[in-house]
């Protein structure tokens, strides 16, 4: 593995949905803390668990999108069905 660091343009998008996170999760603790209805502190908690999900997602398919690109380059037609499917799928994870 590569000491470089490999930062690609929506890395700060993934960095400020991941800070969103982190305050909606602070959220939800001192939600619990302080007693709050449980469908309160779910609705939060469903708020966090989408922005990690989100940022998840944004970082697998950035990676497909440059990192694969990189490493298979240029393809014949035929061959590059089979890479453009598979970065399709995943958009499913």
């Amino acid at each position: 593995m590569s000491d470089l660091p490999h930062i690609h343009e929506t890395h700060p998008d993934i960095v400020k949905r991941l800070k969103r996170a982190d305050g909606h999760l602070k959220g939800v603790i001192e939600m619990i803390e302080a007693g709050r209805p449980c469908l309160d502190i779910a609705q939060q908690l469903h708020a966090v668990e989408k922005a990690i999900s989100q940022a998840k997602k944004t970082l697998i398919q950035d990676h497909l999108n440059h990192c694969l690109e990189d490493v298979v380059g240029p393809l014949a037609r035929e061959q590059r069905r089979s890479i453009d499917e598979f970065k399709d799928i995943t958009k499913y994870l």
